[in-house]
């Protein structure tokens, strides 16, 4: 097959793009390459909270039963929990509802020196409420401009944006939806309205298609992630935020002078 593009460029049409694809690596390479990653990414994530001045944001968006949260738990096994801060984002609340709607994703953006990782995020409310006619076409449609812009802000400010969709096909969901059924133990993962999204695939598509086409910055990439394969996604993921992280250059601060002068004391 031949080499498929990571980030979203140009008119992105999801049907070029195959979700089985694994640029001729085998299960056993990435998962063996996999741990000095992980353990790379820890190291970084270190520096980065030591130097205090960038933050990182990974923003994770999928159809459901894509593995996001599988995703993020493996990306930072290694990396300490005190500087990684998970946030789902789910049906807003009354008090969310009564703000603009980039008002309760501002809040959980993580400070300087943390890791953030959305689980769902502000693109909610262009994939959702536009599938779900719950809002106008010319609101969601201007919600393009807002994202940007706020992503912009945030990248001037010293966050570095990277999202991820999680592309698998149809066919994947439903093996994993019936998964979810014939595992008791993941029945609470399973929720029938699951299969009244699951009807709106098509749309879904075509939302998605959108937002690359629309949202998809030198600042703030999409990368479309080839999902059938979560030992390819967790390494190709992982990858690219080490990739990521090496170009900023993090160094430690400096120490204290006279350091070398310092005895502790009995």
């Amino acid at each position: 097959m031949a080499k498929q593009p990571l980030v979203a460029k140009g008119k992105v049409k999801l049907k070029d793009y195959s979700p089985d694809f694994t640029d001729g690596m085998k299960r056993e390479e990435c998962e063996a390459k996999l741990p000095a990653l992980q353990k790379r990414l820890a190291e970084l994530q270190e520096i980065q909270y030591a130097q205090g001045k960038t933050a990182t944001l990974m923003v994770i968006q999928a159809m459901d039963a894509a593995g996001k949260d599988s995703l993020a738990k493996k990306v930072f096994e290694e990396c300490n929990p005190q500087g990684v801060i998970v946030h789902g984002f789910k049906a807003p609340s009354e008090q969310e509802l009564a703000h603009d709607f980039l008002w309760r994703v501002h809040a959980k953006v993580p400070a300087r020196g943390y890791m953030g990782v959305f689980v769902r995020s502000h693109y909610e409310d262009v994939l959702v409420v536009r599938v779900n006619k719950l809002v106008p076409k010319q609101v969601w449609k201007g919600r393009f401009a807002h994202i940007n812009a706020f992503e912009k802000l945030l990248h001037d400010s010293g966050t570095r944006i990277m999202k991820f969709y999680l592309h698998i096909s149809k066919d994947e969901q439903k093996q994993q939806l019936q998964e979810r059924l014939d595992d008791p133990t993941k029945h609470w993962k399973f929720h029938v309205g699951d299969l009244a999204v699951r009807e709106r695939w098509d749309d879904y598509m075509k939302a998605f298609e959108d937002v690359f086409n629309e949202c998809s910055t030198d600042y703030a990439p999409w990368h479309i992630v080839p999902g059938n394969y979560r030992w390819y996604r967790n390494y190709i993921v992982t990858k690219t935020m080490v990739d990521m992280l090496e170009s900023l250059d993090l160094k430690y601060p400096p120490a204290e002078e006279g350091l070398d002068q310092v005895v502790i004391p009995d």
